[in-house]
């Protein structure tokens, strides 16, 4: 709709204009998206938009009041943290009935729940206050399964995979539950928001989803009964692969063939070790059930025994197969997984320095971040959405493990590589990234239908200060400090005032010199 009359013809709306001098001249074009073929008036669509605004800005100014302020001499580290507040501010939505906001997945196709990218955001967020894990442990708690319908992917105690609504409802699922992670991730989540909060009344309130989510790992996850987690799809329209990498091509053998399910990817193992450990300390100390807590740590243990004999491989140095495929094969590939095992603490203390390694040889290492595949193995390709770009959360957790390890050396190089990528990229980092040598381009190259602003793309700049910090939540103390053998980065200064942890507020100082943490007073 324009505000003048023009001389339409041929597509084209010519407008005579007769200027005096210093004249002037407009003319405003409102264009409006309509599904159902009714247009409302310029004017109504302008009030709703700037009242709209308005509560977003209101929305945003609340949350910024109780954001850590940073100041550092590092500006790579300065802008990018800036930059993922606000992409994160742009991403937050509302679900379910609870009051809160949670990440969205990503702009532009993924503004939606989605419970693995959700829960990892949050994860990786913890730094900002506990709000956006406390929402989304809620919301995806109101979500979960209670039913077993192969229609999606659901069974009870499952975490759901995504939420679509109107015609992308229609067209595909309004709720599909095809993730065989989100659910150890959301245990996972429940421990790290529980470490930071002490918050004993949520732990209460979320025990019934938790303890649902540990059965449908042991009772449906566990498809075969070999004490492994596995995915293979029910629903006829569902994903084919239902792990992060979910991409059809994306579990591939060492030679590129493709593993035939069902598949038990090698880092969902690390999460349902890592949940089981961690869900121990919250039934010990959250809930008082000495009875669970022995039961998950001995579970665990097993768990880790039999990862190491089944996923073991013994070429290239020794590293961790991507799966077992529907034969209890080892998926022999070479990939950026084996960081998430690092990350889940699975890995036993002398394995860890092969891992590190093969994590950080350039058949891995790009010189920007992890390569999703090695470029040894014959799927590769630097472009390959899951077999050789570079994803910066995948990187990021292969740091979180490397810092879990003591190894920051390793953390400290990439932080500095995907800082510097964030600066060739306006400091936003997208999803994805092409896997390509950095001694081969000046500057990471952009994957062409990478989400930009993206949540766990997001959430990587705040989830490497903290590693490069060192900081950890002792729940058992009431006090947050640094992990051990943690070394402070040469050459920066870094103070992050106002850290909000275990209902105190902490203001942490990095120099080469050493760290510090203190309660603010």
């Amino acid at each position: 709709m324009l505000s003048r009359a023009g001389e339409g013809r041929g597509g084209v709306i010519r407008f005579p204009i007769a200027l005096a001098p210093h004249g002037s001249w407009d003319v405003r074009a409102d264009i409006t998206v309509s599904l159902d073929g009714e247009v409302e008036p310029p004017e109504a669509v302008e009030r709703r938009f700037g009242t709209e605004r308005q509560r977003v800005r209101g929305s945003l100014a609340a949350w910024s009041m109780h954001l850590p302020r940073l100041r550092t001499t590092w500006d790579d580290l300065e802008h990018a943290f800036s930059q993922s507040v606000a992409d994160l501010a742009a991403l937050r939505l509302r679900a379910g009935e609870g009051p809160g906001l949670l990440p969205a997945a990503g702009m532009p196709w993924f503004m939606t729940v989605f419970g693995r990218d959700t829960i990892i955001t949050s994860l990786q967020s913890m730094l900002l206050g506990p709000e956006l894990a406390v929402s989304a442990l809620s919301a995806l708690a109101e979500l979960q399964s209670h039913v077993d319908d192969p229609a999606i992917d659901a069974e009870p105690g499952k975490i759901v995979h995504e939420l679509r609504s109107g015609r992308a409802a229609d067209k595909w699922f309004a709720r599909y539950y095809g993730t065989v992670d989100a659910t150890p991730l959301y245990l996972v989540l429940l421990s790290e928001t529980w470490r930071w909060t002490g918050d004993r009344d949520l732990a209460d309130r979320l025990r019934e989803p938790a303890l649902a989510a540990l059965r449908w790992i042991d009772e449906y996850g566990d498809r075969d009964g070999d004490g492994f987690v596995e995915y293979e799809r029910r629903s006829r329209r569902g994903l084919e692969n239902q792990s992060w990498k979910d991409s059809g091509d994306s579990q591939r053998f060492r030679d590129g063939r493709t593993a035939v399910p069902p598949i038990a990817p090698a880092e969902v193992q690390g999460y349902v070790f890592d949940a089981k450990s961690r869900l121990a300390e919250v039934a010990r100390l959250a809930w008082g059930d000495e009875a669970l807590a022995g039961r998950l740590e001995r579970e665990a243990a097993e768990l880790a025994a039999r990862f190491d004999e089944a996923f073991w491989v013994p070429d290239r140095d020794g590293y961790y197969a991507l799966a077992l495929d529907g034969q209890k094969r080892r998926v022999d590939a070479l990939c950026s997984n084996i960081g998430h095992l690092l990350w889940s603490g699975i890995v036993p203390p002398e394995k860890v320095d092969v891992i590190v390694d093969a994590l950080t040889r350039h058949e891995l290492w790009s010189g920007w971040g992890i390569r999703t595949m090695s470029k040894s193995d014959a799927a590769y390709s630097p472009l390959s959405y899951h077999n050789g770009t570079v994803w910066p959360h995948d990187t990021a957790i292969a740091a979180w493990g490397l810092a879990r390890y003591g190894r920051y050396g390793p953390v400290h190089r990439i932080g500095r590589a995907l800082l510097e990528a964030a600066r060739h990229m306006s400091w936003s980092l997208p999803e994805v990234f092409a896997g390509f040598d950095r001694s081969e381009t000046p500057f990471p190259i952009a994957y062409p239908t990478a989400a930009k602003p993206q949540a766990w793309a997001a959430g990587t700049p705040l989830l490497l200060l903290r590693l490069l910090l060192g900081l950890e939540p002792d729940v058992e103390r009431g006090t947050l400090a640094t992990l051990p053998g943690m070394t402070p980065l040469l050459g920066s200064r870094i103070e992050l005032q106002g850290v909000r942890a275990l209902g105190k507020t902490w203001d942490v100082v990095s120099s080469p010199d050493g760290t510090t943490v203190d309660e603010a007073s």
